[in-house]
């Protein structure tokens, strides 16, 4: 792990470093593999979250911007290519999107962006309004119970109502709620339970319909 520096800090020299780095533990891994008559897709898709990707990831917010030139981002994608290929156990001729569709990886440009854009929003040098939340330890996470997403700047009308529904599928049971605020107040609380052959989905869309027979019967 580190970040190689060009004296003009192009970053060409990491990226080329890290794709030549990913491409030797890709073929390292697909020899030793042959060994074992192969390693299955989740094996594989493991091996490279926590081993490839893990390198391509590295310090991204500080050479960012030199990904943006097509032969750089062209050296990561081809690194990423070679495993998405025997991952899919797909033919060399397929295009990288479709590789990307099938293994469900998410491209290696988006997902450096993305890892640096996170960066500078968790560490607060991002400068925006975008709402997130702080870099913090578990201890000073705020309460559920008392967590709220609305803005700061933002103040609640008087006679305002907002539904929150849920729906859930545990072995325990299929279920779905609502929970109704008024004014900012809490101000009522459904609960039903399912079929447990019902699907979580069934159960989201139930608190869905539970949320809008509500406003429906308080209109009238």
């Amino acid at each position: 792990m580190g970040i190689i520096f060009h004296y003009k800090l192009n970053f060409i020299e990491h990226i080329n470093y890290v794709s030549d780095k990913c491409k030797e533990l890709i073929f390292q891994l697909i020899k030793s593999a042959k060994f074992n008559l192969g390693l299955s897709h989740k094996a594989m898709q493991t091996i490279y979250l926590d081993g490839n990707q893990t390198l391509f990831i590295y310090g991204a917010f500080v050479w960012i911007k030199s990904m943006y030139k097509e032969n750089n981002k062209a050296r990561l994608l081809s690194a990423q290519r070679i495993i998405n290929i025997k991952m899919a156990k797909a033919y060399r001729n397929v295009s990288h999107e479709a590789l990307c569709v099938v293994t469900g990886m998410i491209p290696i440009d988006i997902k450096i962006e993305e890892a640096a854009r996170l960066y500078h929003l968790t560490k607060g040098t991002a400068n925006n309004n975008t709402p997130f939340d702080k870099d913090m330890e578990v201890r000073y996470w705020q309460h559920p119970a008392v967590a709220s997403i609305r803005s700061t700047d933002e103040k609640e009308e008087t006679g305002s109502l907002h539904i929150y529904t849920d729906g859930s599928k545990t072995e325990k049971g299929v279920g779905s709620g609502i929970a109704i605020f008024e004014s900012g107040q809490h101000i009522k609380s459904e609960q039903r339970r399912l079929n447990k052959n019902c699907t979580n989905n069934q159960a989201e869309q139930l608190a869905i319909l539970a949320a809008l027979q509500y406003i429906e019967k308080k209109d009238d």
